[in-house]
């Protein structure tokens, strides 16, 4: 697969742009969801497969921290321990936070990886932790594309023909308002509330569209890229 493209974000005489500032650069913040069950791959923590010797997560860290996203949690819930164990959280300076109910899916684990983020970020990246295409080259596109967005759009989400994908970028407003909304307003809930504020980036570039949930996303990855998506020893059943 082709890498990712830095493509111009929408047309420049249909769609007037955020214009860039002579001020200080955006402190950008980073978000790792990493607190599923892995329950369609033997209840064991896909963030942890490796790919090139490198583990999924650390991948992640990796893109992100070299992209200049800084600073970055990983919120954690089922196999925190294991996951820790394996070191890429400090070898990237990356902090936990413990979701208390990760069965509570996603939104849960994202309203607890905002509450931890810092004040005065003007924008946060969430990322997934089993995503194997998502390199340094695709976060800086999408902050690229980020900063390009259309004047009056708050959150950006990659577009691969009409399809969602992630990681996403939204600015601080909308995670203030997620945080203020009920326990059941996560980022999806916050595009449906204020559609006229959501930036649809589209681009050629599948990397944004792959994520590991089963066997047979394992062995598509491995048909992609011809590197294998293997187990840590104490986890290869």
């Amino acid at each position: 697969m082709a890498g990712p493209q830095l493509i111009q974000s929408a047309p420049l005489n249909v769609t007037p742009l955020v214009q860039p500032t002579s001020g200080p650069e955006p402190q950008i913040g980073g978000l790792v969801l990493a607190a599923g069950a892995g329950s369609r791959m033997g209840h064991r923590p896909k963030c942890l497969l490796q790919q090139g010797g490198m583990s999924l997560l650390e991948r992640q860290l990796q893109a992100l921290s070299l992209a200049g996203v800084a600073p970055i949690r990983v919120v954690l819930g089922h196999h925190a321990e294991r996951i820790l164990q394996e070191g890429a959280l400090a070898r990237w300076s990356a902090q936990p936070v413990l979701n208390p109910q990760p069965d509570d899916g996603h939104v849960s684990s994202l309203r607890a990886g905002l509450r931890a983020l810092p004040s005065g970020l003007d924008a946060v990246v969430v990322a997934l932790a089993d995503q194997p295409l998502i390199d340094v080259r695709a976060v800086q596109a999408l902050l690229q594309a980020f900063a390009q967005r259309p004047l009056g759009t708050q959150l950006l989400q990659p577009s691969v023909q009409g399809l969602p994908g992630n990681p996403v970028v939204f600015t601080r407003m909308v995670m203030a308002q997620i945080l203020a909304g009920d326990v059941d307003m996560g980022a999806r809930q916050w595009q449906q509330a204020y559609p006229e504020a959501v930036y649809r980036w589209e681009t050629p570039d599948g990397h944004y569209r792959l994520d590991v949930d089963n066997e047979e996303d394992r062995l598509a990855v491995e048909q992609l890229t011809g590197q294998s998506l293997r187990w840590p020893h104490d986890l290869d059943l």
